[in-house]
C-alpha cells in the first residue's frame, strides 16, 4: 500500500497586511495636503512614496501566494507577481537564516535552488520560517 502523498500547501501574505500599506499611503497623502499642501517638492515626494506603497500592496493582492508546495516541488513568487516552479531536484536545499541587528531578531527562509535563492519573511509567509521550512522538508520525497 502506496502511502497517500502530502496535500498541497501553501503561504500567502497575510489579509491584514495590503490593507495597511494602503492606509499608510492614503495617510500619507492626507498627511502632506493637511500640514504644507503649498510645498511642491515635499507633496512631490509624498506621492511617488504613497505610489509606492500602494504598488507594493497591490502586489499582495495580485498575488498574495508566496509559496506553495506538494509532491512535486515548490512555486515560488517571481518577479512583481509571477511564479516559478522548481521541481525537488532542483531545490539544493532550504534553510532559516537568523541574524540579530540593534537589538531586533530576523528570521529569513532561503531556499536555494542552484542558480536561484529565493528569500522569504514572515511577512511573506503569514507564518514563522522556522514552521514553513519544517513543513517543506516533510513534503520533500524521500
Amino acid at each position: 500500500m502506496r502511502p497517500h502523498p502530502a496535500p498541497a500547501r501553501q503561504w500567502r501574505v497575510p489579509p491584514a497586511l495590503p490593507a495597511l500599506k494602503l492606509t499608510g499611503a492614503v495617510a500619507l497623502l492626507a498627511l502632506a495636503l493637511l500640514l504644507d499642501g503649498s510645498d511642491r517638492v515635499r507633496l512631490a515626494l509624498a506621492v511617488l512614496t504613497a505610489a509606492a506603497l500602494a504598488g507594493w500592496a497591490t502586489r499582495d493582492l495580485i498575488a498574495p501566494v508566496r509559496l506553495a508546495v506538494d509532491p512535486d516541488g515548490i512555486t515560488v513568487i517571481q518577479g512583481f507577481a509571477g511564479h516559478r516552479r522548481l521541481p525537488w531536484s532542483a531545490v539544493e536545499k532550504v534553510t532559516v537564516d537568523r541574524r540579530a541587528r540593534r537589538g531586533l531578531a530576523s528570521e529569513m527562509l532561503e531556499i536555494d535552488a542552484g542558480e536561484s535563492l529565493h528569500l522569504f519573511g514572515r511577512h511573506d509567509l503569514g507564518a514563522d520560517p522556522v514552521e514553513v521550512a519544517e513543513a517543506l522538508h516533510e513534503a520533500r520525497p524521500r
